[in-house]
């Protein structure tokens, strides 16, 4: 670590859970980021002012002026750029030192399971169900950590899915794919601004806490948010043997 790391990180570097040893684990991490929206912003923010050595960031999508109340990535004068890029300016003013692809594209098939295969991390930014069955699909195929949140009116959501560890279940055995699930995006329905936050900001947590081998990872809980109300909910939840992605019986 460089004389300028260790002043940038120093408040990482004070901290006895993480200190020199836990700060280069950072250093040397590639986490992947699927989707540079609302979630994906604060959780790419951090996770770069923090120190993760490089970053994948991917988005199809375009910076919208309806983006800007909560997609804090992105400012007005990038609207109608890609995000991916928009974010790469963005994650490159806070922390030169990292590395930043930005991939404008939807990740989809063997490109996604690469993808996944070559990152140490990844965190579900997404707002769809589809995406998110493929991206724990790739997840479980290739034993790489997932964070998992979700934001939409005044509910947010955040669990993680290690199937590093043989007992721990995967996003499907929470969320089968077969069932009936109401899918809503935020252009219907809205969604409150400092949620996106809180959530996303909880994502680089949990993501800086594995790249970092300290604490306990939520693994095996659904943390719930009304910030409505602002009351918190933790729900445990196991692996189903049955499960057809991470199952013993699965094909």
């Amino acid at each position: 670590m460089t004389d300028e790391q260790l002043l940038r990180y120093s408040r990482h570097i004070l901290l006895d859970e993480l200190g020199i040893e836990g700060q280069e684990r950072i250093l040397a991490s590639h986490a992947l980021i699927v989707g540079a929206g609302g979630l994906g912003s604060p959780a790419a923010l951090y996770l770069a002012s923090a120190g993760i050595g490089k970053i994948t960031l991917a988005d199809n999508d375009t910076v919208d002026f309806t983006n800007l109340q909560r997609q804090i990535l992105h400012t007005q004068t990038r609207v109608g750029m890609a995000k991916a890029e928009s974010g790469r300016q963005a994650l490159a003013a806070i922390n030169p030192d990292i590395a930043i692809v930005p991939l404008q594209e939807r990740l989809a098939g063997e490109e996604l399971a690469a993808l996944v295969a070559s990152a140490d991390l990844v965190l579900d930014c997404t707002d769809n169900f589809a995406t998110r069955h493929a991206i724990n699909r790739a997840c479980v195929r290739h034993k790489k950590p997932l964070v998992s949140g979700a934001a939409i009116r005044f509910d947010g959501q955040i669990s993680v899915y290690d199937l590093r560890r043989s007992a721990a279940p995967c996003y499907h055995c929470l969320f089968p794919e077969a069932a009936e699930v109401e899918e809503v995006r935020c252009s219907v329905m809205g969604v409150f601004a400092p949620l996106t936050g809180i959530i996303g900001a909880m994502q680089a947590a949990e993501a800086l806490k594995l790249a970092a081998g300290i604490g306990n990872s939520l693994v095996g809980r659904l943390l719930l948010l009304d910030a409505l109300n602002m009351e918190w909910r933790s729900i445990r939840f196991t692996k189903d043997p049955a499960c057809a992605v991470c199952g013993t019986g699965r094909q």
